[in-house]
């Protein structure tokens, strides 16, 4: 169990930090279709909270420093999550809302199974 855990967080932490990095440094393709959609202040936002949720995934569990911030990290993620699917759902792309309500199932998966079934030990400090 431990092993798909971690799977699926490192899966989870470079989706989000590949979608971070996108709303931090769009494509010049892509910059009118994501300024018409959203508004830059929140693309850098969001860009910003998915890539410390990526970091927050990984980072305390490699560590053992924290681990509990895991669990906080995918709660993080769930809201986001969330979010994003009602977004998809109002604005009618299908596809985006099923990609982004299996993100939130993973998420809520790992931070339910990091909280209560399979916690990452801390380290022993001497």
């Amino acid at each position: 169990m431990n092993i798909l855990l971690w799977v699926l967080q490192v899966l989870l932490a470079l989706a989000f930090f590949a979608h971070g990095l996108l709303f931090l440094f769009p494509p010049a393709a892509m910059v009118d279709q994501m300024n018409a959609s959203l508004p830059r202040w929140f693309q850098l936002f969001l860009g910003v909270a998915e890539v410390l949720a990526a970091v927050g995934l990984t980072l305390p569990g490699v560590t053992r420093i924290q681990p509990w911030l895991v669990s906080c990290a995918a709660a993080g993620v769930m809201i986001v999550m969330i979010s994003a699917t009602i977004l998809h759902i109002a604005r009618g792309e299908v596809s985006s809302a099923i990609t982004t309500a299996v993100l939130l199932a993973v998420a809520t998966f790992i931070g339910y199974m990091r909280w209560r079934i399979a916690p990452i030990r801390p380290r022993n400090v001497i």
